[in-house]
């Protein structure tokens, strides 16, 4: 493999003040639940990435998700990998936690992806918070595999070889066992599939850069298999590096479009180096002929688009589909100094892909 290809703040230099997101209102924010919170999300895939459906034309999707909460950051001391229906019509239907208690190794379950078969042979790629019983909540993150049967309800049965992956390299990759708080901790988490034109598998995650001597160390980490052996990783130093700029390159997936691959990823304005340049919260990519790279950042910048500056947090996650939909979650909506957490999900936008150039598509 090269070496990473960097995202550095002279890139940041390059953005310009386009359409950003559209303001999202109080009419958009449409509750799956009025006693669950719900944000990062990503649908059941095919392994070409499209959405898997149901015989009645349904989706599967799954989001984090744990009960309404006074502080809405408590609710990561309680995430749950949730199950959802997404009708035909588009009509959300919560189905309740994916895996069953005390199945998970972690106090808590963080953001992956899952895969079906057409027989519905389900394969989910997770990160397992902290530990299961730990005393005090850690920020140890460890990606694990898990298997289970999707049924025609949507809902997953007989889970089972429960398996921790690619195990962390500290050559290249530092261990979350350090400690922090939100915004500040190192990554090890959000493993997200792919298989390439040559049918090779990919995991890419977010992860931090071993041996950095700056706070703001984020990388995409990557870990392949041979199309015939698609569950023997073998992991690779990172694609991309963010070193000295940002700590957090969250949630980064791959997407195939017009004979390239683009990588996107989320992350917010307070994980940049306060030292600048800090760039807005948004969703981020590159493109390159490969996974290995190199990648160049879109519109010159790595931003395909922020929210918009009167409402700066008003969404995140975002997830790009092969269709080039993207959902996200309402964030802090509505701007000015209450916060309002929308806790649902987003309306889905639409990007418009050129080689290096991405924007949203203005239907």
């Amino acid at each position: 493999m090269p070496a990473p290809s960097p995202w550095r703040a002279r890139h940041l230099d390059a953005i310009r003040a386009g359409d950003p997101a559209p303001l999202i209102a109080e009419r958009d924010i449409v509750r799956v639940s009025d006693t669950t919170d719900v944000w990062d999300a990503w649908p059941v895939q095919r392994r070409d990435g499209h959405p898997f459906t149901l015989a009645d034309g349904a989706q599967v999707w799954m989001a984090l998700a744990a009960p309404r909460f006074p502080d809405p950051d408590e609710r990561h001391g309680h995430a749950r990998i949730t199950l959802f229906r997404r009708a035909a019509d588009g009509a959300w239907r919560e189905l309740g936690p994916a895996m069953p208690d005390g199945f998970s190794p972690g106090s808590r379950e963080w953001s992956g992806s899952a895969i079906a078969e057409p027989d519905g042979a389900l394969t989910l790629y997770f990160t397992a918070a902290g530990r299961r019983g730990e005393p005090a909540l850690s920020f140890e993150q460890r990606m694990f595999r898990a298997r289970a049967t999707l049924g025609a309800d949507g809902r997953c049965t007989a889970w089972r070889d429960l398996a921790e992956i690619v195990p962390l390299d500290p050559a290249h990759y530092m261990p979350t066992t350090a400690g922090g708080g939100i915004g500040t901790i190192k990554a090890w988490r959000d493993p997200s599939y792919f298989r390439d034109e040559c049918g090779r598998h990919w995991l890419t995650f977010a992860a931090s850069l071993a041996g950095s001597p700056s706070a703001f160390n984020g990388v995409v980490g990557a870990a392949w298999a041979a199309a015939e052996t698609p569950e023997d990783w073998r992991l690779v130093p990172p694609i991309v590096s963010a070193d000295g700029l940002n700590n957090e390159l969250e949630r980064p997936h791959l997407v195939a479009h017009g004979g390239r691959v683009y990588l996107f990823w989320s992350t917010q304005a307070h994980v940049f180096d306060p030292a600048g340049p800090v760039g807005p919260t948004g969703l981020y990519g590159m493109v390159a002929p490969s996974v290995e790279g190199p990648w160049q950042p879109l519109n010159g910048s790595g931003l395909v688009f922020a929210n918009p500056p009167e409402a700066p947090a008003q969404a995140y996650s975002w997830m790009v589909l092969p269709d080039l939909s993207v959902t996200s979650f309402v964030d802090n909506w509505g701007g000015g100094d209450v916060r309002r957490f929308g806790a649902t999900f987003a309306p889905f936008l639409h990007l418009a892909l050129d080689g290096a150039s991405a924007a949203l598509r203005q239907d």
